[in-house]
C-alpha cells in the first residue's frame, strides 16, 4: 500500500490529522521521525481478531500454511541459503575444534588422546584424518598450541559470526521483512548470539565425546560412583535434546528484523525442525551405507563429502522449521484482519535501515501474492 494512501486513510479515522503526518512504514502503520516503530509497537499481544495461539487456527488457514512453506521453499531460495550457511559452518568448524584441541593439549597429553579417540570413533573417514593430522601438528608444536589458546577463541568467535550473519539474512527473507536495525545493533547482536551458540554447542559436543572411558575417567576424578554415570549414560540425550532446542529457539527469536510474540523454548517450526532432521540424517545415513557410491565417485574424499551434506541437510531442516514459523505468522495476521497481499505481515523491529528500494521491493511482493483472500482491512496506526 503507497504511502500517501495509509496518511489519508489514518487522517480520514482521526490518526495523524493534526500537526505532522507520521511517516510511514511499507505494513501502513506509522514510524517516528527517526524510523523507529510506536511505543506500542514492541507489544508481544496478537493482533485484533488474531487468534492468540496456533492451535486454535481454523483447518483452512493450516492448509494455507502447509502451501505457503512449500512455495516459500523455492520463493526464498532455501537451498542455496543452507548453502551459504554450510559454507560459514565450515569456516568456523574447524578454527573452534583447534582452539578446543589446543586447549585440552594444555590439560594434559592423556586427555588429549582420548577425546580425540571419541572424535574419531564419531567423524567421517577422510573428515577423520584431516582432524587427526592438524591435531598432531599442534600436538608436536608447544607454542604453537599456546599462541592458538591464547588468540584462538578471537578467531573462533569472528569466524563463527560469519554463520550468524548469514541465518540473520535468510530469516530477514524468509519473514519477508528487509533488515531494519542499524549496523550498530546488528554487529552486537551478531557477536553476542555467536558467543551464546558457540558455548552452547561446547556443551552439546562435551556431552557427546564424555562417554565410555573418558567419562569413567572423569567420574573417577570427580569421586563420581558407578551408578552415577550409569544415569548420566542415559540422561545425556535428553540433556543434548535440550540444548540442541535452546540454539534453535534462540536463532528462530533473535535472528530475524521481525517482532514475533516473545521468546519460546519450543514452537511448531522448532519441532517440524527437529523431526525433519532426525528423519533426514537417518534416510540419508541408510543411504550412504547401503546405495551410495561416494568412495568410487570422490575416492579420499568421500568422508568429507558426506559430511558436508549432512551439515546442507541440517541448514535446510533449520531453515524449514524457521520457514513454517513464518507462514503460521503470516496466517494469524490475516486471520486477525491483516489484508493477505501486504507486506510486510508482521510488526518489525527496527525500520531505520530501510531504504527506498526495500519499501518497494515489499509493494512489489505483495502485490505478487494477490489476492490472499481476506476480506479484513488494516488500519495504519
Amino acid at each position: 500500500m503507497p504511502p500517501a494512501t495509509c496518511v489519508r486513510r489514518a487522517r480520514r479515522h482521526g490518526r495523524g490529522g493534526s500537526g505532522h503526518a507520521p511517516t510511514m512504514k511499507a505494513n501502513g502503520t506509522p514510524d517516528d521521525r527517526n524510523g523507529r516503530p510506536p511505543s506500542n509497537a514492541g507489544s508481544d499481544e496478537p493482533a485484533e481478531g488474531a487468534p492468540d495461539r496456533p492451535s486454535r487456527l481454523p483447518g483452512r488457514s493450516w492448509k494455507a500454511v502447509l502451501r505457503g512453506t512449500v512455495r516459500e521453499f523455492g520463493d526464498d531460495e532455501l537451498a542455496d541459503r543452507a548453502a551459504a550457511l554450510t559454507y560459514y559452518g565450515v569456516l568456523a568448524l574447524f578454527p573452534g575444534l583447534l582452539v578446543l584441541v589446543s586447549l585440552l593439549g594444555i590439560a594434559g597429553d592423556s586427555v588429549t588422546r582420548q577425546v580425540l579417540d571419541q572424535l574419531q570413533a564419531l567423524t567421517p573417514g577422510a573428515a577423520r584424518d584431516v582432524i587427526s593430522e592438524a591435531v598432531e601438528r599442534l600436538r608436536a608444536d608447544a607454542g604453537v598450541s599456546s599462541f592458538l589458546a591464547a588468540v584462538g577463541p578471537v578467531v573462533a568467535v569472528w569466524s563463527a559470526s560469519g554463520y550468524v550473519g548469514a541465518f540473520i539474512r535468510a530469516a530477514n527473507a524468509v519473514y519477508d521483512v528487509p533488515e531494519g536495525r542499524p549496523v550498530w545493533r546488528v554487529l552486537p547482536l551478531r557477536l553476542g548470539l555467536t558467543v551464546t551458540l558457540m558455548g552452547l554447542a561446547v556443551a552439546s559436543a562435551l556431552i557427546v565425546v564424555f562417554t565410555g572411558g573418558l567419562a569413567r575417567r572423569a567420574g573417577a576424578a570427580l569421586g563420581v560412583g558407578d551408578t552415577a554415570m550409569a544415569v548420566w549414560s542415559t540422561v545425556k540425550w535428553p540433556v543434548l535434546l535440550v540444548l540442541v532446542t535452546a540454539m534453535i529457539a534462540i536463532l528462530y527469536w533473535a535472528a530475524p528484523n521481525a517482532r514475533g510474540r516473545g521468546f519460546r523454548w519450543v514452537s511448531p517450526g522448532s519441532v517440524l525442525a527437529l523431526v525433519i532432521w532426525m528423519t533426514a540424517s537417518g534416510g540419508f545415513a541408510f543411504y550412504v551405507a547401503h546405495f551410495a557410491s561416494y568412495n568410487r565417485t570422490y575416492g579420499t574424499l568421500a568422508g568429507v563429502i558426506i559430511f558436508l551434506v549432512w551439515l546442507w541437510i541440517t541448514n535446510l531442516a533449520v531453515l524449514l522449521g524457521l520457514e513454517f514459523d513464518a507462514e503460521l505468522s503470516r496466517q494469524r495476521a490475516v486471520a486477525g484482519g491483516h489484508p493477505a497481499d501486504e507486506e510486510p505481515y508482521v510488526e518489525p523491529r527496527d525500520t531505520r535501515a530501510w531504504t527506498d528500494k526495500d519499501r518497494r521491493r515489499l509493494r512489489w511482493r505483495g502485490r505478487r501474492r494477490g489476492g490472499g483472500g481476506t476480506d479484513g482491512r488494516r488500519l495504519a496506526g
